[in-house]
């Protein structure tokens, strides 16, 4: 095998095996990477949400509880929880957040829709039991579908959040008279009783992280094609085209051609093995000379 042939197999095995160790690092780091951006983006939205929430505790909800109380038919959009969910599906029009999907998963929910399931009650008992907790995050299957979650706790900071969950007898009549008197009450001030949840398809995010791969591993192949060619120049220029020609002058003076020489050397590695056959073509000449005339004596 020939040197410039070892010298690309070699590269080759670095290359494969730097591939190979680097795209499992950076395959990891864009994965993270990009379920990073996903939870940043999954907390502005429930900050948005909580703004709305508070606004409609605030000031909608004070409006309309005198109709409540009176009306047999419910008005909803006194809830702050529903008015949450209307406006982040206003909010999912945007293309970019159209596969988001929120969740208020409450353990003892007014409306049954809002019921957590086993994994999201899991989730909020974590949050019961971690005071310090502020955000939960990972993979989960519903359906056959692989979804990320961003989770957050929720609890209640104000006394007005109570007004339609403390007692049956202290909720509006019409609320009564639309979600019954089973369930949606008996919360309490400062006490975890949901969690925010926004889902994400996880292709969306292996898709972003994946591209994201290949374009890096693109520019690595990129590089190592460049650096490979460079070598393979400088190797021939620098190493083989010279030992070639000392090969050649070597062969030369084997068959007793003595005028064959190296030519100006420089003073590398090459240079000084050249230099050194040059003395031993000398030390050879010297020789050979000696033999003859003795010959002639």
């Amino acid at each position: 095998m020939k040197i410039q042939t070892k010298v690309n197999l070699i590269l080759v095995i670095v290359f494969i095996g730097g591939i190979l160790i680097s795209g499992t690092v950076l395959s990891n780091i864009l994965e993270q990477q990009a379920e990073n951006e996903v939870t940043s983006k999954a907390i502005i939205l429930m900050e948005v949400a909580n703004s709305v929430r508070n606004y409609t505790n605030d000031r909608v909800f004070p409006l309309l509880l005198p109709r409540l109380d009176t009306q047999q038919e419910f008005i909803p959009e006194s809830i702050p929880t529903y008015s949450t969910r209307e406006v982040f599906e206003y909010f999912r029009k945007n293309e970019e957040y159209a596969n988001f999907l929120y969740k208020d998963a409450t353990l003892n929910p007014l409306n049954l829709r809002d019921q957590a399931d086993d994994f999201e009650a899991d989730i909020v008992q974590k949050f019961r039991q971690n005071s310090g907790l502020q955000n939960l995050s990972g993979f989960r299957t519903i359906s056959g579908e692989k979804l990320f979650y961003t989770a957050r706790p929720f609890e209640i900071k104000k006394q007005t959040c109570l007004s339609c969950h403390t007692t049956p007898e202290a909720a509006p009549k019409s609320q009564i008279a639309t979600y019954g008197r089973e369930h949606g009450y008996g919360w309490k001030l400062n006490n975890i009783v949901a969690t925010q949840i926004v889902y994400l398809p996880s292709d969306k995010i292996f898709k972003s992280a994946t591209h994201s791969f290949f374009v890096s591993i693109g520019v690595l192949m990129v590089i190592f094609t460049a650096i490979a060619t460079m070598m393979n120049l400088l190797l021939k220029k620098i190493v083989l085209q010279r030992i070639k020609k000392i090969a050649t002058v070597a062969e030369q003076v084997s068959i007793g051609d003595m005028d064959a020489n190296f030519g100006k050397q420089e003073k590398d590695e090459i240079g000084v093995l050249a230099e050194a056959i040059n003395r031993m073509k000398y030390s050879l000449e010297i020789a050979i000379n000696m033999l003859n005339n003795n010959k002639k004596i």
